[in-house]
């Protein structure tokens, strides 16, 4: 049977509050689950940190995907603040996939959150 197909993938990284080194492991696992199941974009939920001034996770995250967009391996990493019509990487997956036009946190501003697109 064939697996329908999958635009966006969301993948909770903050559930059960983990350490870094845990969320970066599912973080590598999940990555590599989506890309083997054809998934274009995943979306990480990694939250901001309780205190809001930006959590260890949140950072590591990120830290990670940007080294793995340099080495070639993700197209693109679009942080949660960053995710939204007027940003260019945002704009052109809107164009290719008009159907992410219906996502919950497009143009929210959510910092709790980082795009990644195969």
């Amino acid at each position: 049977m064939h697996k329908p197909f999958e635009l966006i993938r969301v993948i909770n990284l903050k559930e059960g509050m983990p350490l870094v080194r845990e969320a970066l492991s599912r973080m590598e696992g999940q990555l590599r689950r989506a890309r083997s199941e054809g998934v274009l974009l995943v979306k990480f939920v990694h939250g901001y940190g309780s205190t809001g001034k930006g959590g260890e996770i949140r950072i590591a995250v990120q830290k990670g995907l940007i080294k793995r967009v340099q080495q070639g391996e993700l197209r693109a990493v679009i942080y949660g603040e960053d995710w939204r019509i007027s940003n260019e990487s945002t704009w052109e997956l809107l164009k290719k996939h008009p159907e992410l036009k219906q996502d919950s946190d497009l143009g929210r501003e959510n910092r709790g959150i980082t795009i990644v697109a195969f």
